[in-house]
């Protein structure tokens, strides 16, 4: 049977202490213990609760009555010594209170934040499953998290992803990597409107085509705290499914033309 030392230490240490009090004042003028009880008190209550903090203030109190019983060859317990052992109970059981209160509401804390914690993981392993590329901003628009499929959209390295980074450079790295199937004359201007919705927190859903031939709907939610939630869903199946059927041979004849036609024909004719 395991024995709990936190719960023993305190009766165990305020007993020690005051019967090396009594021993010792047989030979010698020993101070009254009492102060260093107190100590002993608070620290059984923080280690291990009310409880043990409690029975280490009866503890106390009993073994402060007995020396004082003793010290100075006493015959009794004069008015004095009453007096003290009343100021000793208040204060020795009011110490194993509330420090035992407080121990009990940093447990609480700590527990809650375990499971926070454990929500948090649970919840970005399960982000980083799903196929919508996921980005959650601070208030100061930089990444706090980014999911799986976001850093394979636009080829996002782990280590640039981890390093928290702000709206913009995720954009500029879209953009750097040649991303997004846009000409280069619009690529600035698209950044800085992208960037600005952003801010503003508009949730206007728009298509953002890249140059690998998929289609991801972008939208942005505002959340309480300031940040933002930006997903990227793939639609390309819907697009393509939107295309006009007659227009099928004429794609088809833009195969295999080499580098005569732009991309964005080379895409639709995917």
């Amino acid at each position: 049977m395991r024995i709990d030392w936190r719960a023993l230490f305190g009766p165990v240490m305020t007993a020690a202490t005051s019967l090396a009090a009594i021993v010792a004042d047989q030979s010698f003028t020993v101070p009254n213990p009492a102060p260093l009880q107190v100590c002993i008190v608070g620290i059984a209550a923080a280690l291990s609760g009310v409880g043990p903090g409690l029975v280490s203030a009866v503890i106390a109190v009993a073994t402060t009555s007995v020396f004082l019983l003793h010290h100075g060859h006493a015959t009794g317990l004069d008015s004095a010594n009453l007096a003290r052992l009343l100021l000793l109970a208040v204060t020795a059981s009011g110490t194993a209170v509330v420090t035992g209160m407080l121990r009990k509401k940093m447990l609480d804390a700590i527990e809650h934040q375990r499971r926070r914690n454990a929500t948090a993981t649970r919840l970005a392993a399960a982000l980083n499953q799903i196929d919508i590329g996921v980005v959650l901003l601070d208030k100061d628009t930089r990444a706090e998290f980014i999911n799986r499929a976001f850093r394979k959209y636009f080829a996002l390295p782990d280590a640039k992803a981890d390093s928290k980074p702000p709206f913009i450079a995720l954009m500029y790295h879209g953009r750097d990597a040649g991303c997004y199937e846009l000409p280069e004359d619009e690529l600035s201007h698209f950044i800085a409107e992208r960037t600005e919705k952003m801010r503003i927190g508009d949730s206007t859903p728009i298509n953002i085509k890249l140059t690998d031939g998929q289609v991801m709907r972008f939208s942005c939610t505002a959340l309480p705290d300031g940040g933002r939630m930006l997903a990227y869903t793939p639609v390309t199946d819907l697009i393509r499914r939107t295309d006009n059927p007659a227009d099928a041979e004429y794609y088809r004849s833009l195969r295999g033309t080499g580098g005569l036609f732009p991309v964005a024909n080379m895409r639709a004719a995917e």
